[in-house]
Parts: C-alpha cells; structure tokens; sequence
C-alpha cells in the first residue's frame, strides 16, 4: 500500500507534522495475508500515532501441521477497563470466530507470547475516532516449541514430529485455561529416548496432582492422562546431545471443552451453545459415577455440520460416544447433521463424550442429559414384586433410603444386597390397565438427598402378572430429559447371567413363585379324585 501511494502519502505525512505527538491519520488500509515461514508486521505508522477509526486485519499463514510463535517488541494502545475503545485481537485461527479468540489487548501491557494450535493465527487492529498511540510491532516465526497456549483445545508436539526430534532442544509450554478451570492433557504417542530415572531426554509436567507434579516421563510408554490442580499445566522437553526419537504429541483441553462430571444425574452441552460452537476444537467430557453404576445419555439437541455427502459418514464435525474413559475404549457411535440419535448406555460407570470441529461450517451444537442407572433384578410373580439391588452399588446409602411405595416398605439388607419383596396389596401398589392389558404399577424411591438438597430419583416399577414380566421406568425430575419427558423412559436393561449371579451372590434371595405350582397340583388331585368317582360308579 505505501508503494502504491507513493510520494503522495509522504506529501501528506510532512504536511501533517512530525514528532511523537504528531496528529493521527483517519481510515489508512493495512493488514494482509503474511505467508512467510518467519516475518514481523506492526500497526499503521508505527513508532508514529496509529490513525483513527481504522481496522486491520493480519492473517498469518504457514505450512499446514506447523504451529506459529506470536511476540511482541512494543505495545503502546489506548487503555480502556474493557478494551472497548482501541484494541488487539488474536486468534487461533480465523477471526470471525469468537471461540477461538485468544485474548483482546489495550494499554501498555504487551500480550505474552502466543503458540498456535495450529498453522493459521488472526490478528486484529482497531482504532475508534478518538485518541491514539504509537501502536505495536509484533513479529512471528513457524515451528518454535514452547509458548503460551490458552485455546479450548489444541495439540502439543515436539518440534518436527513425526520425524526425530533435533538435539540439544529445550522447549517450555504453559497451557492456561480460560477462567476458573482446569486442563487436561491427553498423550497419544510417546517415544523419547530411554534412560533410567529420565536423565538424559525426557517430558516434564508441571502442576499436576500427587506424583503427576514435576513427572519426568521417557521411553516408549504413554505418560498417563494428567489434569491439573488450578488452571495452569507447564510442560517441558528437552533433549541431550545425542540419540533421539519420534518425539510426542498430546492433545489439551481446557475451560468448558473439558469437564468430568460425577454427579448420579445432570446436563451439559457443547461450547457457547446454543450459539455456534468454535472451529477446529477437540473437546472431552467424561461421566464417571460411583463403580456398580452404568451411564446412559439422553440426546436432547443436535446440530452439526451435515455428514459427507459422498459418504455419508461423519468426516468432519462430529460427536462420538466411548464405552470407557478414553478414546481407546469401545465406539457406542459417532453422529453429526441435525438428528438426535437414540439414548446410548454403557457397560460400566464411565463414559466418555468427544466432540471435534474442522476450521469450517459450524453449527448449534447439542445439549445432552445424562443418568446413572442402578442396575438392580427386578422380577414378579402373580402375586408380588422382588426387587435386588447391590448395596455397594448405592453405598453409602442406607437400607431406609430405598423403599417401595412408602417409607414403611424400605428395603431390606440380605448379605450385600438391598431387597424389595412386596405383596401386590401393599406399599402402594396399584391395578391399572393399559393398553388393554392389566398392569400392577408402584413406585420405587432411592433417596440421594444429602446437606439439605433435596434429591429423589423415582422409578415407575411395572409388573404383568400373567406373563409374569417386570419393568422398571424413570419419573422424577423428567423436565431435565427434554423431549424424553413426555413419556416415561425405560431403563431396566436385561440383566447377564453373570450380573444376575453377582447379584444375587449364594443367598437365595428372590421367594420362588408357587402358584402355578398350587394350581397345577389342585388339577391334577381334581382329576384323580374324578376317575375314583367314576370307577365307584361303574362298580355299582
């Protein structure tokens, strides 16, 4: 632009005055795209005043799997509390989405050195149409290890990966999440030179819990997940003069792209929703429940970008679901377009949530419920309910917390198991008839409520005498299930033979059913006693 303008901008500089306090120029253009692997840039007429009611916007482009290193060497802007007035942008990626802002700047305070989680970096320079100052100059560089990383979700290499690591390389990253949180950092391949207690190459993390803090990690073997205490992680390589290897590279998450919730019941969504979720994020959300409990999730809202329309398969925005705390555990399944799938439940009490963005097309996102399901044998015969549930499963709830009906039907403790056994004319139970089929219906009511907040789970227990065939449904609090409230959910699963063994242990617990037995028996005698009649009779 200065090319272009020539000696007619110089004209109007020199007619304008010089001098640091010199009067600042209105609307100059500025910015570009800078695809250098190295370059610096600055505001419009720095070290000079920055002209009024401009905006400038930087868009730093460098090899695609490279990462950008962000300084700065002067920063000189109008302060404002909010940095309403003149300000800094920097993004870690494009600049219209507000997810991936890294921070917003004013004043005399230069930001920190930024590291990209990935290969492009926006910034953006705005003036409004009073007061200036000399502005900034900033300069950038690709593949420098080490930096500040404050994006929801990224990822984390040693330098040059997957190819061998150089030597005599020290690199330092303080991952901060945004905010009162956490961050968790996930490693999904590891090879670094192997010595005994680490001395010679090694990863070290830094505020982490118990032994995680100050762990020096070599070898071959995968560190394991590590979440920090507050809401900083440092993490440091370095390596020696010699011998090498394929390096590491690890995933981060932060802020509300990383929760671990274990609360029996609760909700959560995607982040900024029901806005737009953020480009390019790779987020966990892990349910870990007491052990005995499984977790089923309730899909309320959905909306991501649409499947491949070649393939029709989820290739770029998408949700998956694993049976286990990590991605190396079982797939229950992967969705993305405008369709909430049907609940999922796992096989243990952990489940984990993975949502990842590619850097276009964004959509709502989803909202999703969640449960702890008490795996419990619930059984009926023409005559009365058997409930069995494993106390370890509820501890450290009390027998008196699980009841029938009515706290006058608590359950009982036989060996390690709570029992429930009801005759149909007790603990509120009740004929009803549905769907033209005589259903005996009560309710059962485990009890959570703890520090004066109440917390009831109340489960429709449902029972076919005929057939002899029990179900149990899901009631209380049903607002929190969203589309799944108009009916009751049902959420007994058929329990394995080897559940039901583990429930039920060496005690015979459940009474056996007798009355076809009785039945059965009193036809027969009537038929015996029949042909002695008729016998009589023909003697005579």
């Amino acid at each position: 632009m200065l090319v272009e303008l020539g000696s007619h901008l110089l004209l109007a500089v020199a007619l304008l005055g010089a001098g640091p306090r010199a009067h600042a120029m209105k609307g100059v253009k500025c910015g570009g795209i800078l695809s250098a692997p190295s370059g610096n840039f600055s505001s419009p007429n720095f070290p000079r005043l920055y002209p009024y009611d401009t905006e400038c916007s930087w868009l730093i482009v460098v090899a695609e799997g490279s990462s950008v290193l962000l300084t700065f060497h002067a920063f000189e802007l109008e302060y404002h509390d909010t940095c309403g007035f003149d300000f800094l942008e920097i993004y870690n990626g494009a600049s219209g989405d507000k997810g991936s802002l890294l921070g917003r700047f004013c004043g005399q305070v230069p930001p920190p050195p930024f590291t990209s989680s990935w290969h492009v970096v926006s910034v953006i320079f705005h003036s409004d149409k009073h007061v200036a100052s000399r502005g900034f100059s900033a300069g950038y560089q690709k593949d420098v290890c080490g930096g500040v990383l404050t994006g929801l979700s990224g990822v984390l290499t040693s330098p040059e990966y997957p190819n061998n690591y150089p030597n005599d390389v020290e690199c330092r990253w303080v991952i901060r999440a945004i905010g009162p949180a956490t961050v968790k950092l996930v490693f999904v391949d590891f090879q670094v030179e192997a010595s005994e207690q680490c001395t010679y190459d090694y990863v070290a993390v830094l505020g982490g819990p118990g032994p995680a803090h100050g762990q020096h990690y070599c070898g071959a073997t995968r560190p394991p997940t590590l979440v920090s205490l507050g809401r900083e992680l440092q993490v440091v390589f370095k390596s020696d003069f010699n011998i090498g290897g394929r390096g590491f590279k690890a995933h981060y998450f932060s802020g509300e792209c990383q929760e671990v919730y274990v609360a029996v019941r609760g909700n959560f969504s995607s982040p900024q929703y029901p806005s737009s979720y953020p480009n390019n994020i790779r987020c966990h959300w892990t349910i870990r429940l007491p052990p005995g409990y499984r977790v089923k999730v309730f899909f309320l809202d959905l909306d991501l970008e649409e499947p491949n329309s070649l393939t029709r398969t989820c290739d770029f925005d998408h949700l998956a679901a694993f049976d286990g705390a990590s991605e190396e555990a079982p797939l229950l399944g992967s969705w993305c377009g405008r369709h909430s799938p049907l609940p999922v439940i796992s096989s243990y009490n952990q489940l984990l949530l993975v949502l990842h963005t590619d850097r276009s097309t964004t959509g709502r996102g989803f909202s999703v419920a969640y449960i702890g399901v008490v795996p419990m044998n619930v059984s009926c015969s023409r005559t009365d309910f058997q409930i069995l549930i494993a106390a370890q499963v509820l501890a450290p709830l009390e027998r008196t917390k699980v009841y029938l009906g009515s706290r006058n039907c608590a359950a009982q403790e036989v060996g390690s198991n709570f029992r429930i056994q009801a005759r149909f004319d007790t603990c509120g139970t009740e004929s009803q008839r549905r769907n033209n089929t005589s259903v005996i219906v009560s309710v059962l009511y485990i009890d959570f409520s703890a520090a004066g907040r109440e917390d009831i789970h109340e489960y429709e227990v449902r029972c076919k005498p005929r057939r002899k065939e029990a179900s149990v449904h899901l009631l209380s609090g049903s607002n929190w299930l969203g589309p799944y409230a108009a009916t009751a959910e049902h959420l007994q699963e058929a329990p394995s033979r080897d559940e039901v063994e583990a429930l039920e242990g060496p005690v015979t617990v459940v009474a056996q059913d007798t009355s076809d037995i009785v039945f059965l028996g009193l036809c027969i005698l009537a038929g015996v006693l029949m042909l002695v009649a008729i016998v009589v009779l023909m003697l005579l």
